[in-house]
């Protein structure tokens, strides 16, 4: 065959002739299709579901270390609240600039040092002997974390087609949504200890919640290292015009996922989309380093891409405020759901006990609370698990119902549940309509993938960057929103979140191409 002649999608399937026999110039997708799906694709899933087990891990553990670090940091209410919602305001801060960095110097390059840093902040922050020394650290954490949440994206579906894109992001999740119940389970075995002893050289008492903040950044740690091993995206190379090692990147993904059993893969040109990507040439001096990010931004808000844009930020906006702002407030509810019934109370409503309890002491000073009971562990352990086995089914029907029934069933559902929580009178039934409405967040990770397919590559990670920051901005939002309405208004509280949960459903039908099949890209 001429080496002019160019593969079209349908004669690249991977099966068939040898891959001797390949076509010598090939369209970027049938390139990765001949590349085949196999053990290679199996171990970047794999750590790209730990890089998101590690962010869970770095934007969580802080709200068990709050309940029981109080008096070590000398914590007052309004205290924990602002500790709690640092990593999230440091996620908003860096987004737009790792985003940036992700498109214009490789997605690898700042996933692997945002890991390394993450660890190294962290580490620090357990080390920490007050409020404002912790709370600078959990910004930092946030802020060098979201470097990774935001680039894994398009760096995992960058080594897909499209036919496996989808489903390779949603693999990911469930790789995270199996280390959920790490958060938990690492608490209960560590925080629940007793022990504790003084390090002179620092004054400061060492006890288990240190140790908790030192083991919730290993995962990140190692998914750093392990990403060592790993090529930067073929699809960013190609852009930066480094075809020979995009050409390389493909043939290297071939070999691990055949074992060197088949011939190897004889392409040297992939085609891709005439896409520019800015030069790294350029990347000199404070003013053009703001070109650039202007340069690189701008696009998103202007046509074609404006609302786009608008409504992936608003999907993501809505569903933190739930997933992650009402979930700061879900083991206490919980406890306090858990109460009633010990105390033989079989007809309340939620918001009913909710009025009831009255979290505020005369003294205004905090309990030296050192450890958490067994309820509140087993009610995190067992929504961890719900999430588990969510990400598993999607992972396995998103191709076959797609995206937009996904997203109108979690939206629809969960606002629905939350309705119905703070209306029913049993305790039992309200607790479970809660922990259901807390599967809002299955949501994240779809609106991703489909953000992954709505812009170019070029422009690919600024836009899931820019749209997980904003789902941050919404955390912080539902974050706020609870803590100043539940105990007073509670009915409201749950109305507005719920509210906004069933209007992602409806902005759902409007994401475009949502009911397009899924079928390999035109490079």
């Amino acid at each position: 065959m001429d080496d002019k002649t160019v593969v079209k999608s349908g004669s690249a399937d991977g099966t068939g002739d040898s891959a001797a026999n390949c076509p010598k110039r090939v369209l970027f997708e049938d390139a990765l299709t001949l590349a085949k799906f196999g053990r290679f694709n199996y171990a970047l899933i794999a750590i790209a579901g730990t890089v998101l087990a590690a962010v869970m891990l770095e934007m969580l553990s802080i709200s068990y270390v709050i309940a029981v670090a109080e008096c070590d940091l000398e914590l007052t209410s309004g205290q924990k609240g602002i500790l709690g919602a640092m990593a999230l305001a440091g996620t908003i801060a860096g987004s737009h600039l790792w985003g940036f960095l992700a498109d214009t110097l490789g997605r690898r390059k700042v996933i692997i040092p945002t890991l390394l840093m993450t660890n190294a902040v962290s580490f620090a922050s357990s080390m920490m002997t007050n409020f404002w020394m912790i709370t600078i650290c959990r910004f930092l954490t946030g802020f060098f974390i979201c470097g990774a949440s935001a680039s894994i994206y398009a760096y995992l579906g960058e080594f897909h087609n499209q036919r496996d894109r989808s489903r390779a992001i949603m693999a990911a999740s469930f790789v995270h949504s199996i280390g959920c119940p790490l958060l938990p389970g690492l608490a209960y075995i560590i925080i629940n200890q007793s022990w504790a002893f003084t390090i002179p050289i620092l004054d400061i008492v060492y006890r288990p919640w240190r140790l908790f903040l030192v083991i919730c950044g290993l995962p990140g740690f190692i998914s750093a290292l392990a990403l060592l091993k790993f090529p930067e995206s073929p699809k960013f190379d190609l852009n930066q015009g480094n075809v020979k090692r995009a050409t390389e990147t493909i043939q290297w993904m071939h070999r691990f996922n055949s074992g060197n059993a088949e011939s190897p893969l004889q392409i040297q040109l992939i085609l891709g989309e005439a896409e520019v990507q800015p030069s790294r040439d350029h990347f000199k001096g404070a003013k053009a380093v703001l070109e650039l990010i202007w340069n690189q931004t701008a696009p998103l808000f202007k046509r074609p891409y404006l609302h786009k844009t608008i409504l992936m930020c608003f999907l993501q906006f809505g569903t933190y405020i739930t997933a992650h702002g009402m979930f700061m407030f879900f083991p206490g509810l919980l406890d306090q759901l858990v109460k009633a019934q010990e105390a033989g109370i079989d007809r309340i409503t939620m918001c009913d006990i909710v009025y009831a309890h009255n979290p505020l002491e005369a003294s205004g000073q905090p309990i030296c609370t050192q450890s958490l009971s067994l309820a509140t562990y087993g009610y995190s352990i067992t929504l961890d698990i719900i999430y588990v086995l969510g990400f598993l089914v999607i992972g396995l029907l998103i191709n076959a119902v797609g995206r937009l029934a996904i997203l109108v069933f979690v939206f629809t559902g969960c606002g629905a549940c939350g309705v119905l929580a703070v209306l029913v009178d049993i305790p039992l039934l309200s607790m479970w309509l809660y922990i259901m409405m807390m599967m809002s967040g299955f949501t994240v990770s779809v609106v991703s993938a489909v953000t992954v397919d709505l812009f170019p590559t070029s422009l690919r990670a600024m836009a899931v960057g820019i749209s997980l920051m904003c789902g941050r901005i919404g955390g912080v939002f539902g974050t706020n929103l609870a803590g100043l309405l539940l105990d007073s208004q509670c009915e409201l509280t749950f109305g507005i979140t719920c509210s906004i949960l069933l209007l992602c459903s409806v902005l759902s039908f409007f994401i475009p191409n949502i009911n397009k099949k899924v079928q390999p890209e035109s490079s």
